[in-house]
């Protein structure tokens, strides 16, 4: 076993907090990522929001921050709202803020001009979030004006590595032609969060995976393990960077039901990854 902590995302049960906490903890799971306007309800209701994770034997792992950080006329924006949500994750006891990109986005990719505004305000948020112990890592995400490695280079390159750190997300670093593994080892010294999530097939094998087959618009993410990526690599990977942070297992949309799927998620971590969700409850 390694001394990765496993987080469960609670995206699966959309708008469902409490549903999703009570299933997720069945499961096994002893640590979460919500939606964050989800969690912002409880903004002025901390020792609440606290006590409800604390009944369900959670701690909260990380929430997703970020904005549209290539419009310098919105950065004050952005970096209000990051240092709002730092506020809240500190309040929490959890010290990580996902730095999530928005669409939409150019055609030919974001400019380089634009990825030096993006950069300069990623480094103001990020200095602010780090006066709360909160660490800000940057997630390319599908869609947005952060996709792709040269757009990756870029931000990592002008953005500052004591405040700003990296979230790689395996099925969005594959789906926008990246190998996760070669970015991971790229960028190691930086890495402060990991996303789990795999890529769903564009055809599907109905006898071997018999959940994807007959749904008449598969959802572009499924189930760890029946998908196309091979996550084994990706974490002898993280092992071999020394890495023993949280891994977050995320799947946004639901192939059956949501605790269907991240049962399915929980058997391929802890059976075929040797993974432990113990780990997140020390």
């Amino acid at each position: 076993m390694s001394n990765f902590r496993v987080s469960c995302h609670l995206i699966t049960w959309g708008e469902d907090l409490i549903t999703g906490l009570k299933e997720a903890k069945e499961l096994g799971y002893h640590a979460c990522e919500t939606f964050t306007h989800i969690a912002l309800r409880y903004e002025d209701r901390v020792d609440e929001f606290r006590e409800l994770l604390s009944q369900h034997g959670f701690v909260l792992s990380a929430l997703y921050g970020g904005g549209r950080f290539t419009d310098s006329s919105r950065r004050q924006e952005v970096i209000d709202y990051n240092t709002r949500v730092a506020q809240f994750l500190a309040k929490n006891g959890s010290d990580r803020i996902v730095f999530g990109p928005q669409g939409p986005r150019e055609p030919s990719g974001t400019p380089l001009a634009d990825l030096k505004v993006a950069a300069e305000t990623i480094n103001e948020a990020a200095k602010r979030c780090a006066e709360f112990g909160v660490k800000a890592c940057v997630h390319p995400h599908l869609g947005t004006e952060i996709q792709n490695e040269r757009e990756l280079d870029v931000i990592m390159e002008l953005t500052n590595p004591d405040y700003v750190f990296f979230c790689p997300d395996t099925a969005h670093l594959a789906k926008a032609g990246m190998n996760p593994t070669d970015i991971i080892r790229r960028y190691r010294e930086r890495i402060a969060y990991v996303h789990l999530k795999d890529v769903t097939p564009d055809e599907v094998d109905a006898e071997k995976f018999p959940i994807l087959s007959g749904n008449e618009a598969l959802p572009i993410f499924c189930e760890l393990g029946l998908g196309t990526l091979d996550l084994v690599p990706v974490i002898e990977c993280l092992k071999e960077i020394g890495y023993e942070g949280w891994v977050t297992v995320e799947i946004d949309q639901s192939t059956s039901t949501p605790r269907q799927s991240l049962a399915i998620c929980r058997d391929y971590v802890v059976g075929r990854l040797g993974l432990s969700l113990e780990t997140a409850a020390v």
